[in-house]
């Protein structure tokens, strides 16, 4: 019986610590409800609206009626009309459309005579599930009528760039560097003011002309060191185990690299600033992790998720990282052509510690 008292005694002390731990007791209910959000509706593995882009060079009847017959699948989001071939390469280099649609001049012809292809789809093949996508488009019909249906689909020629094995560790590698930075840096500087704290190491801080910028970023500058290094080794593992190359300029990749470093061991100093223990720390860690990964295009292609769940994946940092990554790493693109990710990861770095400093007090509570 005495037993059993002290047993109820601890559950109450227990039960009475996770009522003050508030971070704790939200989570509690926050991660089974984030995850069912997630999983439940903002994941879409049913592809829909890919950034598009039409090169229609015919401009007849014909072409535009297939024009809409496309974009009646709902599979593409026609967002760009452009004139030639090379335009819609530029842009997906650069990461602005998924697909480009080129139809030749001669295309009511070609779909008479049916030896020839008449359209051309361009797909962004780093990604190997919209070349996927792709080839359920190449069965579509030409036209309305009835004839066209019946024919042998034949006209649609796919043309997968950048990946046209559809190799997965292609679409996989470069993704897998922003997760595996993003985890282990946010991780490494989470618990780091805390650990001052916890130490006692903060009592020496004190009496220091140290200001809250400079005790941030010193605690920063280390970690991009071993992120690079880090970098380095994922680089050369999925080279030799992978063959998955670098077509574009390393430097361009490290210099991204960095930024995202940065704006990762940011935020973990903020979280950092933010909670009283590391586990707390490791806690808000791993919250953030779950919808970086499922919202970020690194697991589903990112036009194929809903409009609510895009403004969240925009606003994470390891969105913009993969995007050029994928970029740099696969369709030889350079920092030049993905300006909005450089501006993004910068700016997020800057505020995140500016706000961690702002934070920041030389305080033992």
């Amino acid at each position: 019986m005495k037993s059993f008292s002290r047993l109820m005694a601890i559950m109450r002390k227990e039960v009475r610590q996770m009522r003050r731990d508030r971070l704790t007791f939200a989570m509690i209910f926050g991660i089974p409800l984030m995850q069912l959000l997630l999983f439940g509706y903002a994941i879409n593995t049913d592809v829909r609206n890919l950034a598009t882009a039409i090169a229609d060079e015919a401009d007849t009847h014909l072409s535009r009626e297939f024009v809409a017959r496309l974009n009646a699948t709902q599979v593409t989001n026609i967002k760009h009309r452009v004139s030639t071939v090379k335009e819609l390469e530029r842009m997906m280099q650069a990461g602005e459309i998924s697909i480009g649609v080129a139809i030749p001049r001669d295309f009511d012809r070609r779909v008479i005579d049916d030896t020839r292809a008449a359209v051309h789809l361009l797909v962004d093949g780093s990604d190997p599930t919209i070349a996927g996508i792709a080839d359920q488009l190449r069965n579509m019909p030409l036209a309305f009528d009835t004839s066209a249906e019946s024919r042998k689909q034949r006209l649609i020629e796919v043309r997968p760039y950048y990946n046209p094995e559809r190799r997965t560790p292609m679409n996989v590698i470069p993704g897998l560097i922003g997760v595996i930075l993003m985890m282990t840096m946010m991780l490494f500087t989470a618990v780091a003011v805390v650990r001052e704290r916890e130490r006692g190491n903060l009592e020496l801080l004190i009496n220091t002309p140290v200001t809250p910028a400079e005790l941030m970023i010193g605690k920063v500058m280390p970690y991009i060191a071993i992120g690079l290094v880090q970098l380095a080794v994922i680089l050369v593992a999925g080279g030799v185990l992978f063959d998955v190359p670098v077509r574009g300029s390393i430097i361009d990749l490290y210099l991204a690299a960095c930024l995202f470093i940065a704006a990762n061991l940011a935020l973990g100093l903020y979280f950092s600033t933010a909670v009283k223990t590391q586990f707390q720390a490791m806690q808000l860690t791993f919250f953030l992790m779950l919808p970086s990964i499922l919202l970020s295009g690194f697991v589903f292609p990112f036009d194929g998720m809903p409009v609510v769940a895009q403004w969240l994946g925009e606003a994470l940092p390891i969105t913009h990282f993969i995007r050029l990554t994928r970029g740099i790493m696969l369709r030889e693109a350079d920092l030049g052509d993905m300006p909005v990710a450089l501006i993004y990861l910068g700016s997020f770095a800057v505020i995140a510690t500016t706000a961690a400093a702002l934070r920041f007090s030389k305080r033992l509570d």
